[in-house]
């Protein structure tokens, strides 16, 4: 199989870090208590609020939910790419390159952290209820599309963190602008559309993208209309979004690797 050495990478790191027990545990730990801070900022929110652009606790909270299930599939699968300004600088890329192997998989396997899998459990159960207090009527066809907008927003926020790291090709001091976009854009769709202004919402809602990642995708589970005017096939067709994002991600690594020239000391 193809991608067999590059799982033979990530096992092996899995494998040092789960030998340090007490390390394993404590970063774990330490996932929960930051997610928990933005959950905790979301529900003091709702202490002065009835509701926030119009959506009720439960239904805000299934924005919060989709987000934090599809960013923590991104972060486990593709976060430590934010690391490359470190390679780039240290000339470390250079050994990655002339091996055999993809340079992105191999990137991605090496510093794969096992750690970060709890904060796709937490954000599993803060979706779970959310989803049981929204009080959704199921259908076939809105399960298929929770399942399939998770894998399409995990898609698009690992596309984010790729596009946002090449930067570093070019600009090696380029992590606080990938830290805006990625976990910026987090923040931005765990919360409803109508409570930003206009000319932000445009940019980042729908030229960006932002807004298909959980809001749409939420507004037909919980069957509500879009106050931003939209019609209702837009939730159902905003998963695409993840698929389009990759595409552009990966030209855009394809030329930053291209460009590369040795940088290390």
């Amino acid at each position: 199989m193809a991608d067999r050495p590059y799982l033979a990478l990530a096992a092996a790191q899995v494998r040092s870090q789960a030998s340090y027990r007490l390390s394993f545990w404590l970063d774990m730990a330490g996932n929960l208590v930051v997610l928990s801070a933005d959950l905790l900022a979301l529900l003091v929110m709702f202490q002065v609020t009835d509701d926030l652009g119009g959506f009720t606790r439960p239904q805000v909270l299934v924005m919060f939910g989709i987000t934090a299930v599809a960013f923590s599939l991104a972060d486990l699968a593709v976060g430590n790419i934010e690391r490359i300004r470190v390679y780039v600088r240290t000339g470390t890329l250079d050994t990655v390159l002339v091996r055999p192997l993809g340079v992105l998989g191999q990137l991605l396997a090496v510093d794969f952290s096992i750690r970060r899998l709890s904060r796709i459990v937490y954000g599993s159960v803060i979706l779970g209820v959310a989803l049981h207090l929204a009080g959704i009527s199921w259908t076939p066809g809105k399960v298929l599309l929770l399942a399939v907008a998770l894998v399409s927003g995990a898609l698009f926020f690992s596309a984010v963190f790729v596009a946002t790291a090449t930067v570093a090709f070019w600009w090696i001091e380029s992590g606080e602008l990938g830290n805006i976009v990625t976990y910026g854009g987090r923040d931005f769709t765990s919360y409803p559309l109508p409570i930003y202004g206009a000319w932000f919402r445009r940019l980042f809602g729908f030229v960006l993208g932002l807004g298909f990642i959980s809001y749409y995708p939420a507004l037909v589970l919980l069957g509500e209309p879009d106050p931003v005017g939209l019609p209702a096939w837009t939730g159902w067709a905003a998963p695409l979004t993840g698929p389009l994002a990759a595409v552009v991600a990966a030209l855009i690594w394809r030329t930053g690797v291209r460009h590369y020239r040795s940088t290390g000391s």
